[in-house]
């Protein structure tokens, strides 16, 4: 599976942004998709996860600010993230897997793109 992100850039706090990460897969619509992010010296952490069904998942942290959604037709899952703040400064990966178990060390992984939020 090969996943490409695009979207991201420098924007100013407060300011949205929104992920698309589209996928090569032919069994899309089987696949859990995710967003983690990273910062350097810290861990790859979960963002948000929606489920082949629709369910959805989120850090604590982005809940009622990031939105994930899928469009199966496009072989595409995006984020939307609203109201950013400088702490969401880092590089966000798209994943993919079967199931819902968020582990980081689980799944494909695109490139990722660098998100930087001024304050």
């Amino acid at each position: 599976v090969q996943l490409v992100e695009s979207g991201g850039g420098l924007v100013q706090g407060g300011g949205s942004l929104r992920l698309s990460c589209a996928a090569s897969a032919t069994f899309f619509t089987s696949l859990s998709m995710a967003w983690y992010r990273q910062v350097p010296g810290k861990q790859r952490e979960l963002v948000a996860g929606i489920s082949i069904s629709g369910r959805t998942t989120y850090l604590d942290s982005v809940k009622g600010r990031f939105t994930i959604s899928r469009d199966d037709a496009k072989k595409t899952a995006y984020l939307q993230m609203n109201n950013l703040k400088p702490e969401d400064t880092a590089v966000y990966y798209c994943n993919c897997r079967y199931g819902t178990n968020w582990s980081p060390d689980l799944g494909s992984w695109g490139q990722g793109t660098q998100v930087t939020v001024s304050s």
